[in-house]
């Protein structure tokens, strides 16, 4: 069985237990879930924490993500908080503003520790904003399963 960084062929079924972690939240709760990563991502950014800080926006966005993929399925979307984003800067069927948050959430790195790098808090304001913007997308569509 490839592991979860090997593509498997197009059209090859899901094994047993390769998609159980999906059905760990429900959709709303996956959503909830990445709020609570969001603030862990917030308060490592206040402690200057920048590593913790973005990997955490991410992480929060590809959680809320995940809610979104319980109700619309999509294979594209793959495994990883990482390939949700990757994912979802590249469709067109998003709002481009959703598809430009993913993409500062991608272009956002940690920074080398051995390196010393001027940051402002406006740096980190933004990629906050990015994974708050993938994540009211993700609860959009959440919320338009719900009524249905």
């Amino acid at each position: 069985m490839p592991g979860p960084d090997v593509p498997k062929p197009a059209g090859a079924a899901a094994s047993p237990g390769e998609t159980d972690w999906l059905s760990r939240h429900a959709p709303r709760e996956w959503v909830q879930v990445a709020l609570a990563e969001l603030r862990r991502a917030s308060a490592a950014f206040e402690a200057n924490d920048l590593g913790a800080g973005v990997a955490g926006c991410k992480r929060a966005a590809g959680m809320a993500l995940n809610g979104a993929l319980q109700v619309e399925p999509d294979p594209r979307w793959g495994r990883t908080y990482v390939d949700h984003l990757r994912a979802l800067a590249e469709d067109a069927g998003v709002p481009t503003a959703v598809r430009d948050a993913c993409r500062v959430l991608l272009e956002a790195k940690p920074l080398n520790p051995h390196l010393l790098i001027l940051r402002v808090p406006r740096s980190n304001d933004r990629v906050l904003e990015a994974a708050r913007d993938v994540m009211a997308h993700a609860l959009a569509v959440v919320m338009r399963h719900e009524r249905d």
